[in-house]
């Protein structure tokens, strides 16, 4: 069967918006790198998942919708999305919207996340 980037990145939102921590940790690889203007770069998957952890604790009924999904490589995929929160601890809302392309391996884990927000939040 082909790897379809697209059905991965699918997947790998599903398993974020649901906050399915133990999913979202099993798809990154150990040396995953995940880069955005808004938090900067994290490298490993250590990290990676203590930035995920933090944000969700801060905004825990995000709701995101992928308006785009489509296909940058065999590996690659690009997805063009919005984010809508609000803050636990000071009720500001958040909305997001932007872009990443999210690079995969052979065995099917995140290598490489690269997100755009079209506006600092």
């Amino acid at each position: 069967m082909t790897f379809d980037p697209v059905e991965e990145i699918k997947r790998f939102h599903a398993a974020i918006n649901a906050l399915d921590f133990d999913l979202i940790e099993s798809y990154f690889a150990e040396d995953a790198t995940y880069v955005s203007n808004g938090v900067g770069s994290l490298s490993g998957r250590a990290d990676i998942m203590v930035a995920f952890r933090k944000y969700f604790d801060d905004y825990p009924d995000q709701t995101a919708v992928d308006t785009l999904v489509e296909k940058a490589g065999p590996k690659a995929g690009r997805a063009v999305w919005s984010v809508r929160a609000t803050h636990s601890k000071t009720g500001n809302p958040l909305v997001r919207e932007g872009e990443e392309t999210i690079t995969f391996n052979e065995d099917g884990r995140v290598t490489h996340v690269e997100v755009t927000d079209y506006r600092a939040f």
